[in-house]
């Protein structure tokens, strides 16, 4: 079964500002390849860092407005490296429950005691607070930026605040809110002005970046601490050079190319709105309505979810089905990514296809 189908069908991917295949990141990526090879060579901290990753951490920081970033091998890691690091079995996580597996892993990792909060709920999140404010160890609140089942927004600035009164740590996912979300896709954090409030920011080069990769960014302290710690950091080998250039080119491309962010929402508000008016359930019923790109169609059953999908793709569109253990059950969904490059005319193909489609299985 092929992966992809061209773009214009493909509602499936994380490519949210098309710069998967952006020619300024191919030139940079081929230029990067012929001047230094293939590969590094070796983990960051023995001969794997070349002057171009330490180039890609300070453009990162200086895009966050923050002192200092460390870039992962992948989102994964970069969560479940920095939870690990930074907490011992005499500390505390507070997690939203529906954060992402490699906050779930980090926090197993850390040995620290979990405690999980309701979704989206801080008045649950403060309530665990204060019933740990007194114990011994430091206190770490984690959220999504943007849920990636869901495409809701986390509630950030609440729980920064949260943070500051009882003195907890207060550390962010930004995977899906990077390039999305905040000025020139700064973020989550940026978008609720709280990037002097959030403590530890994580994000991927490996979705509207359109490469690979995580990073970290915070404090110099903080950072200093991870590249001595995370374990993901110490003991992978790091990037290929035309990868740091390339992602170097993407976030250049943030800063002088907003109008993709803003092709990425017009097209977010129209294909929404054409769902709703078809009929599909796009949530905010039985679960989260959908605040961003990320545009889940729920269907509840997990078998006909994944017949639907198939369905789909024989038609030719690419929207994949995800079932449990990914999503509760009862709460499968086909989920649906738009980008800034999908036509007008290419939308209103895959809507008539997803609605021919639903009808003609009974989905609608």
């Amino acid at each position: 079964m092929p992966l992809r189908r061209q773009a214009g069908h493909n509602l499936a991917s994380n490519n949210y500002l098309g710069l998967c295949n952006h020619p300024k990141l191919r030139e940079a990526a081929i230029a990067a390849t012929q001047k230094f090879g293939v590969g590094s060579g070796a983990v960051r901290t023995i001969a794997g860092t070349m002057r171009i990753h330490l180039e890609l951490e300070e453009k990162i920081a200086a895009f966050k407005g923050v002192e200092a970033c460390v870039v992962f091998q992948s989102g994964f890691a970069a969560n479940a490296g920095t939870v690990s690091s930074i907490l011992g079995k005499e500390d505390f996580i507070l997690s939203d429950e529906l954060n992402h597996a490699s906050i779930i892993d980090g926090a197993r990792l850390s040995r620290a005691k979990i405690k999980v909060f309701r979704h989206k709920d801080v008045a649950h999140c403060e309530e665990l607070l204060k019933e740990v404010q007194n114990e011994p160890g430091r206190k770490l609140v984690i959220t999504d930026g943007v849920f990636s089942m869901d495409g809701d927004i986390g509630p950030v600035a609440q729980l920064s605040a949260l943070c500051e009164k009882y003195g907890a740590i207060m550390m962010v996912d930004d995977a899906h809110a990077s390039g999305v979300l905040g000025r020139n896709g700064r973020g989550s954090v940026d978008h609720f002005h709280c990037t002097d409030k959030v403590d530890v920011q994580v994000g991927t080069l490996s979705k509207a970046i359109g490469a690979l990769g995580g990073y970290v960014c915070g404090s110099r302290d903080l950072i200093d601490y991870l590249y001595h710690r995370a374990r993901p950091f110490l003991f992978s080998t790091s990037h290929p050079p035309s990868v740091a250039a390339t992602c170097i080119a993407a976030f250049d491309l943030l800063e002088s190319e907003p109008e993709r962010i803003a092709r990425l929402w017009d097209n977010t508000r129209y294909f929404q709105s054409e769902l709703r008016n078809a009929g599909f359930n796009i949530g905010g019923v039985t679960t989260p309505a959908s605040e961003t790109p990320i545009t889940p169609i729920i269907i509840g059953d997990g078998r006909q979810t994944m017949d639907f999908s198939r369905a789909l793709f024989a038609a030719g569109v690419m929207a994949t089905g995800i079932a449990f253990p990914t999503v509760p059950e009862g709460k499968a969904r086909i989920r649906c990514i738009m980008t800034s490059e999908h036509t007008r005319a290419q939308i209103d193909q895959a809507l008539e296809t997803l609605s021919t489609t639903a009808k003609s299985m009974g989905v609608l």
